[in-house]
Parts: structure tokens; sequence; C-alpha cells
């Protein structure tokens, strides 16, 4: 049986472009989660108060006796404040182990000892977290502003309000961010997808409790920074221009939100190594 030469061969197939390998991990994520079943009904209970949003405009527009039920600015504010326990669960589900079972697994050698850099890596598991957030939030937020002029038959509401497409677009990203970056930092802290579950659960009622019991105490709302929804809510009012929640300045808001990404990319940066390093 004769052997063929065996020798040195130039690579005929194609070279993916450098910087987009995060792409690859994204599409298997987001392929992943689509196919699980119990996914899709959370993804689709999570857009039913858009379907009850509809129908009030539907009414607000075509009843007479229901313009009451006209919207406003502060409509879409609380549409977005109503996906804030979708958020919770989506971020949970999909974001608990994007780390935490590569971890398990032993496949962050794998993944960066390919020609994949550690940013490459967090970017697309960013991204795929991102892409299931933005689904509950912006998505269904910008369709629900088409639907308003649709069933208005006129852009009277988007000309008064010119504003809202901006500041759903802007507050989304931001919530979005703030929640992906931490849970992502969490997840990268341990091997088990169940702890890192009950460790962002922890981090956002926890924070919130203490807030509840320095309340309970000074009867003030000063100290809503302490809370991690609170400071969400505060950014959000500020950016639909609707009165603020508490007395906690809206820039302090803004500096611990702009904290926690800081601090969830410096533990993303220590934690996502080829090698693990014990001290």
């Amino acid at each position: 049986m004769p052997i063929h030469d065996q020798g040195y061969r130039r690579y005929g197939g194609s070279k993916a472009p450098l910087g987009q390998g995060w792409t690859v991990i994204a599409r298997a994520g987001i392929r992943s989660m689509f196919a699980k079943r119990a996914f899709l009904g959370l993804l689709l209970l999570a857009w039913f108060p858009f379907f009850v949003r509809a129908v009030q405009f539907y009414a607000a527009a075509n009843l007479p006796q229901a313009a009451m039920l006209a919207p406003s600015a502060d409509t879409f504010r609380q549409f977005l404040d109503q996906q804030a326990t979708f958020v919770f669960f989506v971020t949970v589900y999909v974001g608990a182990g994007l780390i935490a079972n590569d971890r398990r697994a032993n496949a962050l050698q794998i993944y960066l000892s390919k020609p994949l850099t550690r940013v490459e890596y967090v970017f697309g598991k960013l991204a795929i977290l991102a892409t299931f957030l933005l689904l509950v939030t912006w998505v269904p937020a910008i369709v629900l502003l088409v639907v308003q002029m649709s069933f208005a038959g006129n852009f009277t509401f988007l000309r008064n309000n010119l504003f809202l497409f901006p500041a759903i677009t802007v507050f989304t990203f931001v919530e979005v961010l703030l929640v992906a970056m931490t849970m992502l930092a969490l997840s990268s802290l341990s091997n088990s997808s169940r702890y890192v579950g009950i460790l962002y659960a922890g981090v956002i009622f926890f924070s919130s409790a203490i807030y509840g019991v320095l309340y309970a105490v000074t009867r003030s709302t000063q100290f809503s920074w302490i809370s991690f929804p609170a400071n969400l809510e505060q950014i959000g009012n500020v950016i639909f221009r609707q009165p603020l929640r508490y007395e906690t300045p809206w820039p302090v808001s803004l500096f611990m939100i702009v904290l926690g990404i800081a601090l969830s990319g410096v533990i993303l940066e220590r934690r996502v190594r080829g090698v693990e390093v014990v001290a």
C-alpha cells in the first residue's frame, strides 16, 4: 500500500479576521439557549406585559371612554420597571453558568490556548447575556412605541416625546451592561452555577434589605445608593425626565453604577485566565 507524501502543505482554508473570535462564542451560546423549551417559555412570559400595554394603547386610541389610558413618557418608564422582574430571572437562567460551567469543565485552558484573547472570551459571554436581556427590555419597549404610533394613526405622540427613543436606548443599555457585567463577575468566582445564582440574588436582595433597614430607622431615602435596584431606578427617572424617587443625588447613583461595572471588570480580569494562579 503506497504511503503518500505527508510533508508540509499550505493551509487551503479561509482565515477568520482577527478580533472576531467572540462571535463564535456568542452564536453558540445563543443557539444553545434557544434550544431550551423552558427558556423559551420564560421569554414568552416576559413579553406578557407588552401585550397588556398594547391592548391599553389600542383602547386609548379607539375607545373614547378609555381616554384615561392614553400613554405618556411615564408609561414607558413604568413598563421597563415591570420588566425588571424578568431581567432578574433571565440573568440568573442565562448568566449563572456562562463562566462557572467553563471553570468546572476546565474549558478556560482550551479557550485561551487558541488565538482568542481574554477580552474576546468575556465579550462573547457578555454578548450572549446582553442579547437576551435586550430581548426583554429594549426590543419590546421600542416595538411598543411603534405600536402606539400605529394605533394612533399619527406621529403626534412621538413628536411630543422625541426623547423617548434615546431614553429607552440609553437606560436599557446601562441596565443591561451593569446587570450582565455583575453576573459575569460572580460567575467567574465559582464552579457552580447554582451558587452563582444564589450569590447574584443575594447581591440584589441584601443590598435592598440594608437600604430598607436604614430607611426604617432614618425615614430618609438618602441611603438609596446602597441598593442595587434603587440606583437603576434613580438614573432611569433622570433619563426619562421623571421626578426623582429618592433623596440621593442622581450623580451618586450614577457613580455607584459605574463603580459596579468597573469592579466587575477588575474581577473578570483577575479570574479569567488560562492557568489558575494560586497565591
